[in-house]
């Protein structure tokens, strides 16, 4: 038995795109027709050890999904070769294989075929299947009838519990409700325990970095590098922001674009207010100085903001705030709150006003928002706001209860007399 699990050599697949849907046709007929060659792939070289848990990212149309479905024999691949020792059970499309005018005990029955086993087999795992998906009697009906969530449920239980040697996983770890996905996570952890291979594509990159030994960065079919979840969360955050991950120190020293234009920005963010003092410019910058829209939990970075005074404006005050995606708001300071006055306020003044901090919220997706406000002639106003101007993801290898992290530090003792 061989070290590895999975070995990809020289992998390229390439797509032959054609102008109009008839060139296609006419090319299988003998006639020549224009047509452009686009690589999903690339070169692409990797080894997955027996036992290893593999992480693969990139930005979308990297070759992420590409590489799963060729692994898996769901493609063929156009050169290269790919090698797999172990029993495969993939986590791609689920439900991929069902048939929608089966019961969901037969499509469990049916699946379990499709992947080798006999029916003795598929007796022996029926009832973890069931237990595992939890939709009840609805097992006994067509799965036309079902939700698009007891669907997921059923197919995903199929793939989780047949035992297999190497687990492929594509974006398939948040399906149904959140007791549904905290199983789904256990069951993942229980895997690795048990020394399964794992590989999988994710853009959750908590997951990538709480779960992966190891992970390999992709982008535009090319394997860019591969290494520790840190270095290669770092070079996707590079990639996120359009900076090339090996020339992004000879980049930083040439940057002259606005900071806003190095991060993705919010094209939809609601603004308003008098703009007698106005935001020019906002940016958030991770513990090595990028502007980013991704931190990792735990790290320190800063959130930066630059305020032109149009006018001349009593005691302005800055702010943000963080929300999450259903728009309630988390956490959030301004000057006032931190005792900091901005003393050079006259008309045609400006400021840049930075908050440092550590981040401690919870590993997900937040939205963030700045202000101006402040006093004119005696009257409280809003000069500037920029609501929902970007989001932020936080990455965590430890999540805790609720929206923050209270850090505590554990100390457990052993063998002491009460």
């Amino acid at each position: 038995m061989s070290e590895f699990a999975i070995q990809v050599k020289h992998l390229d697949k390439m797509y032959k795109l054609y102008n109009k849907p008839s060139d296609r046709l006419r090319e299988t007929l003998g006639f020549k027709v224009p047509v452009r060659e686009h690589y999903a792939l690339r070169d692409v070289n990797f080894q997955v050890e027996r036992g290893e848990t593999v992480g693969i990212i990139g930005t979308n149309g990297s070759g992420k999904s590409t590489i799963l479905k060729i692994i898996t024999g769901v493609l063929n691949p156009t050169a290269g070769e790919v090698k797999v020792d172990g029993r495969i059970s993939a986590l791609l499309e689920l439900g991929a294989g069902f048939n929608m005018e089966y019961t969901g005990i037969e499509n469990v029955y049916l699946n379990g075929t499709m992947m080798g086993f006999s029916k003795e087999e598929v007796d022996a795992r029926l009832q973890d299947i069931l237990d595992f998906a939890d939709i009840g009697d609805f097992v006994y009906q067509p799965v036309k009838s079902y939700s698009s969530g007891m669907f997921v449920r059923l197919a995903f239980a199929v793939a989780i519990n047949i035992d297999p040697e190497i687990l492929i996983v594509d974006e398939a770890l948040s399906v149904g409700d959140v007791f549904f996905q905290a199983k789904c996570y256990r069951k993942f952890e229980e895997f690795k325990k048990m020394g399964k291979t794992i590989l999988f594509v994710s853009h959750d990159l908590s997951s990538i970095s709480r779960y992966c030994d190891r992970v390999i960065l992709l982008n535009k079919g090319v394997k860019l590098e591969e290494g520790s979840p840190k270095q290669m969360v770092d070079m996707y955050k590079q990639l996120l922001v359009g900076q090339d991950p090996a020339k992004a120190e000879e980049k930083k020293e040439e940057q002259k674009e606005s900071w806003s234009q190095q991060f993705q920005v919010n094209p939809n963010m609601l603004e308003y207010g008098t703009k007698l003092a106005e935001i020019v410019d906002f940016a958030v910058l991770d513990d090595k100085d990028r502007c980013t829209n991704t931190i990792e939990k735990g790290s320190s970075f800063r959130i930066r903001m630059k305020v032109v005074f149009h006018q001349d404006i009593q005691e302005p005050i800055m702010a943000y705030t963080f929300k999450d995606i259903k728009g309630t708001e988390i956490t959030g300071t301004n000057t006032l709150f931190e005792k900091k006055s901005v003393e050079h306020s006259q008309a045609g003044d400006s400021c840049t006003v930075t908050f440092e901090q550590e981040m401690f919220l919870q590993g997900g997706e937040y939205l963030l928002s700045f202000g101006c406000t402040g006093y004119k002639d005696g009257e409280f106003t809003v000069f500037h706001r920029l609501y929902d101007a970007c989001n932020i993801t936080v990455v965590s290898n430890k999540n805790t209860v609720g929206f923050y992290d209270m850090n505590s530090k554990v100390e457990i003792r052993y063998g002491e007399k009460a």
